[in-house]
């Protein structure tokens, strides 16, 4: 019963996973045919950002039950299907930025020709304004985010050092565990060889010692039967 539950709640994350990258991809399309204006773009990349959010739990998710598997074939199997996953967002977070800055660049010349064209000064200056804060906020959105993600990998570098250091420090110890094992093999085999050494030397002993009870024996017969 608790094999079948963990088959199903990692069903349900692959399915969830798999959802929210077509959404993403959809939502990624969406920017590269949107033609403004950048507010439009921002409500996009907002809902971009929140299933990348959604994405990488679900995603933590599955690395969280590959860990509490039972069999290690499993294990290597579900980690190694989250680290596709993980490969996958990384990359649709890169198409994501292209898509971004191709979209504003794009925005951003419609609007310089809408004001090369002439119109209302004070609106120009507005619309003008408006602009750079939009740029300049979403500059840093991005900016903050490849600062987020650069942690992460960080992060994530860290725990692997800390994962081969340790796995190190075990081999390190099970080779040492396997020299004190070899000591004490050869020492019983040399105890158990000096063993049957004195066990030879002890049958020989009591067969001397029969064969001089029995020469005594009949010495002691043959003096009473034939005492001249």
């Amino acid at each position: 019963m608790m094999a079948a539950s963990q088959d199903f709640h990692v069903q349900m994350c692959h399915k969830e996973i798999v959802k929210y990258d077509l959404e993403i991809k959809a939502l990624i399309q969406d920017i590269r045919e949107c033609s403004g204006p950048l507010s439009t773009l921002s409500d996009l990349n907002a809902q971009v950002k929140e299933k990348f959010h959604l994405l990488r739990m679900r995603i933590q998710d599955l690395e969280q039950m590959a860990k509490e598997q039972d069999k290690e074939s499993d294990k290597q199997a579900l980690l190694k299907e989250m680290e596709c996953h993980k490969k996958q967002m990384l990359s649709n977070q890169t198409v994501w930025r292209k898509s971004n800055l191709s979209c504003k660049q794009a925005i951003d010349n419609s609007e310089k020709d809408e004001l090369l064209q002439g119109g209302d000064p004070t609106r120009q200056r507005k619309v003008a304004k408006e602009n750079l804060a939009q740029s300049a906020s979403s500059i840093t959105e991005s900016l903050m985010d490849i600062s987020r993600m650069m942690a992460q990998q960080v992060q994530q570098s860290e725990v692997a050092i800390h994962t081969l250091a340790t796995s190190s420090r075990t081999v390190q110890e099970t080779n040492e565990e396997f020299k004190s094992m070899s000591g004490t093999i050869q020492l019983g085999r040399k105890l158990i060889t000096k063993y049957n050494r004195r066990e030879l030397t002890d049958k020989l002993l009591i067969f001397l010692a029969l064969a001089l009870f029995l020469a005594t024996v009949l010495y002691i017969l043959k003096k009473r039967l034939f005492p001249f």
